[in-house]
């Protein structure tokens, strides 16, 4: 039994609807008067009576569908309503409450109480938002409930229930399976079991099937940009057209070039590369930020080139370097946020007060870095290496950067006293890390500015909710904690058991162990920002009020984030857990149900709601990115290495460590021209297209 509360007040979601059930003899009473109104004032009693009978039989025919959206309903008594397999009753107020009082009240989350009840029974009671739906979706939601008990809970739990007559996933106790707490990934104190040979083939040989499935969504994917979008920068994947937000330069495309070679779809590579070569035109550009074009376009045009070898990405990427390297030259060395790229014009948006935002002046350093290793032209890298020298001078104590920092003066300022690792502030931190990484682990600096942002990050933010006991990232205003949690910031898991990995004093040293037990908690908390809601998707961000653990805001959409499944792949590569592979299956599989569309897939608009049209937008990182770490996530083959060969910039673009591209032998590593032979070391083989003139 699945009792479900609707509140018919002013109690309303995001955009201002409730969901109501309406009876179906109101529906055909509703087209009966319509019908026989008309009919009647037209052509008088007989082909009335008729249309009567005709509205009985429509009637019937709309029956079937108890749901219509009503906008700000208002009535004076609150109700809900009762699902079994085949009945639907209401039950008051009165009632509901007797339920929880003479029940046990198992788990509290935004979806509602999840109740033994006195029959011993399972009662699920569901907020306004969830009222309306199907049994199958209760039962995934009833899951996703189930999934916080503790071990202890779920043991009592079957030890009370009466079996015989209890409707729970339509199943009786003795036959009932409970999904898995992961308890232990609460804290990060879980440990990984090694797994036989068998163990491990068995996993694997899942993994290459989920693989394929996950490229399927590509090839769709894909097929909805070339067929409706091509060269544009998106694809609008409901109404099946093509839109440029990013200046025209075939975002997408540019973007999902490594996606494409990693997945071994060639032909497309290919065919997307003579666009490139043939129809890509920066100087048709204006003015663009420097943020996005670089972490997409100029981060795609160099993996795609380090990859390939194909030269003609190399020349188109210096050709964009060239242009946008104009930005940094501002009075401090800090880069404006917007350039032209077809004339020389640089400046701050006026949102921002005229400064430069964190999380952007401080993501361009992976790609200017080897953009001047590529093509030997130092300038590139200097630019770039200035900008952490120039914040070096300013950096607080704790090592947590302020938002927004004035950049038009000589010496740079912060304007805004607002920490962050969601937006504006996240990547910046990920590429402190990461730089020391490209080069070799030789430039202490930002290692040491990575070490001590960490120690901030686990003295000031570091947050523990209850009851669950939830580790999350607060953000710091004022000097004041907001308990607020960014899908962005989930990043960070994977970043600090990737430094934990890389620590210089080892992976048993107190500061590694640290890191690493953080960043597998914090894996777990954005798993959960995924599994508490309605669809299984995360919303932008959540909000944790003490008692109640994860709550959705005001921002209730999806965009199709890649961020918590690339923690779940860094984790995998890095531990070999299996569990980050299911969790990230997961998560694909929400969106496969939610999101996709006849031409590709689409942003969700309420994660709390099933019955929601998806949003019209999909962001050029959702293939570059998303779909990406899904599919290597699943990849037991794949070539990538994180610790030894690969940096990732924040967009996903894989790129190779500056100790392998200065040895370089014949691209011996991963990449070769199309029409040369294929090293025997290499996993996944190379094409063998020739290129076209």
């Amino acid at each position: 039994m699945f009792i479900f509360r609707i509140v018919n007040d002013d109690n309303q979601d995001t955009y201002g609807y409730n969901n109501y059930y309406i009876d179906t003899s109101l529906l055909q009473t509703l087209i009966l008067a319509v019908l026989l109104n008309i009919m009647y004032q037209r052509q008088g009693f007989r082909t009335a009576f008729c249309a009567f009978l005709i509205g009985c039989t429509i009637g019937s025919i709309f029956a079937n569908n108890d749901e219509i959206n009503f906008p700000n309903p208002t009535t004076s008594e609150s109700s809900a309503q009762s699902f079994s397999a085949n009945n639907a009753n209401t039950v008051n107020d009165k009632e509901k409450k007797s339920i929880i009082s003479s029940g046990q009240k198992l788990v509290s989350s935004s979806m509602g109480d999840l109740v033994l009840d006195q029959d011993g029974k399972l009662v699920f009671l569901l907020e306004p938002s969830a009222h309306s739906m199907t049994e199958q979706q209760a039962i995934y939601a009833a899951r996703a409930m189930m999934s916080h008990l503790t071990d202890n809970q779920l043991a009592d739990l079957e030890d009370q229930m009466t079996g015989e007559g209890s409707v729970v996933y339509k199943q009786n106790k003795d036959d009932m399976k409970f999904p898995p707490s992961y308890k232990d990934y609460m804290d990060g104190t879980n440990l990984v079991i090694n797994a036989t040979e068998v163990e491990k083939f068995n996993n694997d040989t899942l993994a290459r099937e989920r693989r394929e499935v996950i490229r399927d969504a590509m090839k769709h994917t894909w097929s909805g940009y070339r067929k409706y979008a091509w060269g544009k920068d998106e694809l609008k994947p409901v109404k099946k057209e093509g839109r440029n937000n990013y200046g025209g330069m075939g975002t997408t495309l540019v973007d999902s070039l490594d996606t494409l070679w990693l997945m071994g779809m060639y032909d497309e590579f290919w065919e997307a590369r003579d666009w490139v070569r043939d129809e890509l035109d920066h100087d048709a550009v204006a003015d663009i930020s420097v943020f996005e074009t670089t972490i997409r376009s100029l981060g795609g045009l160099l993996a795609a080139y380090d990859w390939s070898g194909d030269e003609v990405f190399l020349e188109k990427a210096d050709d964009l370097g060239s242009r946008l390297v104009r930005a940094f030259d501002s009075p401090s060395g800090i880069p404006y946020g917007n350039t032209a790229l077809n004339r020389n014009h640089s400046y701050n948006t006026a949102w921002t007060g005229e400064s430069s935002i964190l999380a952007e002046l401080g993501t361009l350093q992976l790609e200017f870095r080897h953009l001047a290793k590529a093509t030997g032209k130092q300038h590139y890298a200097d630019k770039a290496n200035k900008v952490f020298e120039v914040m070096k001078t300013i950096e607080p104590d704790h090592g947590l950067y302020p938002i927004f920092v004035k950049n038009q003066g000589r010496e740079p300022i912060f304007s805004y006293d607002k920490i962050s690792f969601g937006a504006m502030g996240d990547s910046f931190y990920e590429y402190l890390l990461k730089v020391w990484i490209q080069g070799g682990k030789t430039e202490s600096m930002y290692r040491e500015m990575w070490d001590r942002s960490m120690d901030g990050l686990h003295k000031y933010l570091l947050q523990k909710s209850t009851p669950s006991g939830l580790y999350y990232l607060a953000d710091l205003v004022d000097k004041k904690l907001d308990h607020k949690m960014d899908h962005l910031a989930c990043f960070m898991g994977g970043a600090l058991a990737l430094g934990a990995y890389t620590d210089p004093n080892g992976l048993d040293s107190p500061r590694a162990k640290r890191d690493l037990q953080t960043g597998k908690a914090l894996a777990y908390t954005c798993y959960q920002m995924y599994t508490r809601t309605l669809t299984g998707i995360s919303p932008e961000f959540v909000i944790f009020s003490k008692g109640k653990d994860i709550g959705i805001g005001s921002a209730t959409h999806n965009m199709l984030r890649p961020e918590a499944v690339e923690t779940f792949f860094v984790l995998y590569q890095l531990t070999g857990d299996y569990t980050y592979r299911e969790w990230g299956w997961e998560i694909f599989q929400a969106f496969e149900k939610h999101s996709r569309t006849s031409a590709g897939y689409a942003s969700i608009p309420n994660v709390n709601s099933m019955f929601r049209e998806p949003k019209d937008q999909m962001e050029s990182f959702f293939i570059a990115e998303t779909l990406k770490y899904l599919y290597l996530l699943q990849d037991p083959d794949t070539p990538i290495d994180i610790l030894d060969k690969h940096v990732f910039n924040t967009e996903a673009h894989p790129l190779r460590m500056f100790p392998l591209l200065d040895k370089d032998v014949e691209r011996e590593l991963h990449s070769c021209s199309a029409g040369n032979s294929v090293p025997s070391s290499e996993p996944t083989p190379c094409p063998t297209k020739v290129l076209s003139s």
